[in-house]
């Protein structure tokens, strides 16, 4: 009986494969029914429930599904062998559970609407307008580094410590719902990651647990980083899959703080983007632009490239390919290039509405 019910549980991978398929190819539908229905309220019970733990549930869940599974494994591995089918169906039974709680309760989101389509913005945009959002973005930049630091050449550091950061980021959020209301954030759950040297190592900011509803955000890196990575992981929170999306929110997150320094963070975030994509396309005239930054704004950039050029190791290119992969199985054909195509969001919004 119970093996009938473990290769039931298997098959039901198969038409659960086959629904997301269908489902994905009716985005109006997941806009609806899903992102801005069951989503909403599954998201919210999860946060209400584990928002208040002062550490991260989902990461103590996986480590010990680590230690499970490998002791699986170990306790399993002459069944390989000598009872072949049966071990695939159990492997395939517990598959086909994780792939249906990861769809409910997050991993729909990837088939929603794209933004650009919510907001009634274009996807598309020229050098020239690229260079008039860059010098934009500029403009607001060395505004606030000099109302900081009175001294262009000095770097920012952030007053403040990174569970005051995990409280004031929603801050953002409240304000920008009085412009797009589906944006409220409520109850927060917003975590230190437990995994924050592994996810350094493997070259990460945090990540979203999709089976918890944390925002899981890396504790080691430069603190000038943790406001913007917070709002995008927020962003997430709120059912914002696609990773240029949730970079595109979280840069608008942290402009609409009333707090400086996340203002400043924000607008560094956005820049940096707009700057890789004007080197990408013409690195003489990236050389021309960046002569414009205050000195200290450069400083800043490098404090955080340095960090990341430090842990480089031979094991995270292959975090990279996989993670990769896990984003172009879910709708982002870009791979780890989709964080890069916020540019698009950016020159588009930008140019429609304008900057605080």
């Amino acid at each position: 009986m119970l093996k009938n019910k473990k290769l039931l549980l298997a098959l039901s991978l198969i038409p659960q494969y086959v629904l997301v398929v269908l489902l994905s190819k009716n985005p109006e539908f997941i806009e609806s029914f899903y992102s801005n229905g069951i989503y909403v309220y599954v998201s919210k019970l999860f946060r209400f429930m584990l928002g208040w733990l002062p550490f991260s549930f989902g990461d103590l869940v996986y480590g010990l599904a680590i230690i499970y599974i490998m002791r699986w494994l170990i306790i399993h591995r002459k069944r390989i062998i000598k009872d072949t089918i049966n071990w695939l169906v159990d492997i395939v039974a517990a598959a086909a559970i994780l792939y249906f709680t990861f769809h409910l309760f997050w991993g729909l989101n990837y088939y929603r609407l794209p933004l650009h389509e919510s907001l009634n913005l274009d996807h598309k945009y020229t050098t020239e307008q690229l260079v008039a959002t860059t010098n934009k973005l500029i403009e607001h930049t060395n505004t606030l580094h000099a109302k900081i630091k009175q001294n262009d050449t000095v770097k920012v550091t952030l007053p403040y410590s990174k569970s005051e950061i995990f409280k004031k980021t929603p801050e953002g959020y409240d304000n920008l719902k009085a412009i797009f209301p589906h944006l409220e954030y409520a109850p927060k759950s917003i975590k230190k990651s437990l995994f924050s040297y592994p996810l350094t190592y493997m070259g990460f900011s945090g990540y979203l647990n999709p089976l918890t509803n944390e925002s899981q955000v890396n504790g080691v890196m430069p603190l000038i980083k943790i406001p913007t990575t917070t709002a995008h992981e927020m962003a997430h929170q709120l059912g914002y899959a696609a990773e240029n999306e949730a970079n595109f929110l979280g840069f608008l997150a942290s402009i609409h703080n009333d707090d400086i320094y996340f203002k400043y963070c924000g607008y560094t975030f956005g820049l940096r983007y707009c700057l890789n994509e004007i080197y990408r396309r013409d690195e003489a005239l990236f050389k021309e632009i960046i002569k414009t930054i205050n000195k200290g704004v450069l400083k800043n950039y490098e404090e955080v490239r340095l960090f990341w050029e430090a842990q480089e190791n031979p094991i995270e290119p292959f975090f990279k390919i996989f993670y990769g992969s896990y984003l172009k199985a879910n709708n982002q054909s870009k791979g780890m290039n989709s964080y890069n195509y916020v540019v698009a969001l950016l020159v588009n919004y930008i140019e429609t509405n304008g900057l605080d």
